[in-house]
């Protein structure tokens, strides 16, 4: 690998998007977050990725992180989310909430959140490019860049126009690298062309990959037994050149414990292992499945508040793993939920639509859903 830009940089980094929740109020499980932090420091971990849009997020991560250690010992990136503001003084008010929400004066990493082609024009409306120029000139920010949900023209254009960001985020998996519709592998290869470092999201898609398919997962444990099914797919992207770090949303010890002990002293693929997943990729380019991550933008605006996501889950039990009892008992469970509603419920209102960063048609799948289910 050559120099790039963050090359030093840990390789695991800690989402706090999914931090563990509390199962009767919903509300971040601080105590937990700290032992889980406690962990990532101590092997060696540096970068914190949050959000002005993550439900409690960064004042959870104040309170297990920055009001517990040194500033020196972690780096923090937050992002700036022009869907919710109207105007373009509440879009760049936002890095001020998330300095007061933080207890900090700066933060490391600042990124335009969630750039697709619906919403790209609004960033020149609202001037936010020369925007994100001054808060580094401010000091607020040390380096910005951007997170992203579309095409490679579309990435070739900004990265074109805008040589001054300094890396993008990027969702990156094995499963989706070859996918028409995510195009990883040629998002990748767009961001080293104009030699921009990549922090990747994503890298198990939404938990899928951390339980793969009997099929895929039978080539996994015959090449390795004695390692986890996240370990390959966080690895995998961790190996490519020009990585700042590895996105890891982990919601509980047991997923940071599995995490640490193949990132703590990390080491890239051998080409037997990239074989391995070859035939893995194979596996997965057959599957008809839902390629929802869990992300779970699409809920907060939905007014008939249905549980899409976790629809969405019951759906791929029937359709990767073809357990159909399972299926059924979770989208039972989930829609059954207090507040919660049917697939069948949905107005088409395509608020889901809007927000989803996959690009799934939502209405179309809610309506699959319910016939399969109801």
């Amino acid at each position: 690998m050559g120099e790039y830009f963050g090359k030093d940089t840990w390789k695991l980094g800690f989402g706090m998007m999914r931090l563990p929740r509390d199962p009767e109020t919903h509300e971040i499980d601080v105590e937990t977050t700290k032992l889980m932090v406690d962990k990532f420091i101590t092997a060696g971990g540096t970068y914190f990725d949050t959000a002005y849009v993550y439900p409690g997020s960064e004042v959870a991560t104040r309170k297990a992180l920055i009001e517990r250690y040194d500033r020196r010992r972690y780096t923090i990136a937050s992002k700036l989310n022009v869907r919710v503001a109207a105007t373009a003084e509440e879009a760049k008010a936002q890095i001020y909430t998330t300095l007061e929400r933080l207890g900090l004066s700066y933060v490391d990493y600042y990124l335009i959140h969630d750039i697709e082609k619906d919403v790209y024009p609004k960033f020149d409306e609202f001037g936010i490019w020369d925007y994100m120029k001054e808060l580094k000139a401010k000091g607020l920010v040390r380096h910005y860049g951007f997170s992203f949900h579309d095409t490679p023209e579309l990435l070739d254009e900004i990265l074109t126009k805008h040589p001054d960001l300094e890396f993008v985020q990027l969702q990156l998996n094995y499963a989706d690298w070859e996918n028409p519709r995510v195009t990883s592998r040629r998002n990748y290869e767009v961001a080293r062309k104009h030699q921009k470092s990549i922090v990747v999201m994503e890298p198990v898609k939404g938990g899928l990959l951390a339980n793969p398919p009997e099929e895929a997962a039978e080539l996994l444990r015959e090449a390795n037994p004695s390692v986890s099914y996240p370990s390959w797919a966080i690895r995998y992207v961790a190996s490519k050149d020009g990585i700042i770090t590895v996105l890891s949303g982990m919601s509980n010890i047991a997923q940071m414990d599995d995490n640490l002990s193949y990132m703590r002293h990390f080491k890239p693929l051998s080409q037997q292992e990239e074989a391995v997943i070859g035939k893995v990729q194979e596996v997965f380019a057959k599957i008809k499945s839902i390629p929802c991550t869990g992300c779970s933008y699409c809920v907060d605006g939905c007014p008939m508040q249905i549980p899409i996501p976790d629809i969405f889950r019951a759906m791929n039990e029937k359709l990767i793993y073809r357990n159909e009892k399972a299926a059924q008992s979770r989208y039972d469970r989930e829609t059954g939920a207090k507040g919660c509603s049917r697939a069948s419920a949905c107005i088409q209102c395509g608020q889901c639509e809007a927000a989803c960063p996959q690009h799934l048609k939502v209405i179309d799948r809610l309506k699959e859903c319910a016939a399969e289910f109801e």
